[in-house]
């Protein structure tokens, strides 16, 4: 998938795409984007590997992007986009202040960072 990402952050100008570091391994990948009709910006393609997860790096990636994202010249809303049936990835979104939307994107559920919660990370 990260590769995936990466072709997508190269080929198309919406992602930029960022290494998730732990001490001196790369152990991830989180991409960055902005919707200029809604001026939301986006987070995507947070990968973090297998032996990685549950150390909290999803949860300093994700507060790192949202604070840095919102400081950013017009942000109105950071939004990100995951499948329902990624629960822990809900719980760990909710427990930050995302809300879905009520929208979808295919099969997954368009989340916001509360406007109140925008950077108060």
């Amino acid at each position: 998938m990260a590769a995936r990402y990466l072709l997508l952050s190269m080929r198309e100008e919406t992602w930029n795409s960022l290494a998730v570091h732990a001490d001196d391994a790369v152990v991830g990948h989180v991409m960055w984007g902005l919707d200029d009709e809604e001026r939301s910006h986006w987070i995507g393609g947070m990968l973090i590997d297998g032996a990685e997860q549950g150390k909290g790096l999803g949860r300093a990636v994700l507060l790192t992007m949202t604070g840095w994202l919102a400081a950013q010249e017009d942000c109105w809303t950071v939004r990100l986009a995951y499948h329902p049936d990624n629960a822990v990835a809900g719980r760990l979104y909710t427990s930050l202040g995302f809300v879905p939307t009520g929208a979808v994107d295919g099969d997954e559920v368009i989340a916001e960072l509360a406007p109140n919660q925008v950077g108060r990370h």
